[in-house]
């Protein structure tokens, strides 16, 4: 009884163990690695009066470089992603039973199986404007940033 009860439970985590939740798999595929250009690091780095080499050094290149009517520059940095999940998962377990009684024997078994789907997209948006001066220091920043 003992043995067949351990193969119950050896054939139960088995079935278990290929199931993965959505938030498993997405964290298999995303790419965390690199900088990012995040409000935090504007908030915690750029500051009023630094030149525009030491913000391209942290930030990166612009995505657009316009002039005000002033002649200024106004660096403009537009971020969105997406992002889709799809996750599945099936699983099955197989029993086999095995009766004996009297002259014969009978053999029986039974069989379990299942299978589950999510999926999910989120898409997020992030835009800093940044205002330089006519000796290319910054006079002023904005950052937008939405998430849905």
């Amino acid at each position: 009884m003992r043995v067949f009860l351990s193969m119950i439970l050896t054939f139960a985590l088995l079935a278990s163990a290929g199931c993965m939740a959505a938030k498993q798999h997405r964290d298999d595929v995303r790419d965390d690695s690199g900088d990012k250009l995040t409000v935090g690091t504007v908030q915690k780095e750029i500051k009023v009066g630094m030149s525009s080499a030491d913000v391209a050094g942290i930030l990166g290149a612009p995505n657009m470089v316009t002039t005000d009517s002033q002649r200024r520059e106004v660096w403009v940095y537009d971020k969105v992603s997406t992002e889709h999940v799809y996750s599945s998962s099936s699983g099955g377990v197989g029993v086999l039973g095995l009766v004996f009684g009297g002259v014969g024997g009978a053999a029986g078994g039974g069989n379990y199986s299942g299978s589950s789907g999510a999926a999910s997209s989120t898409q997020r948006t992030l835009t800093i404007i940044i205002k330089y001066d006519e000796n290319n220091l910054v006079r002023d920043f904005a950052y937008r940033q939405s998430s849905f």
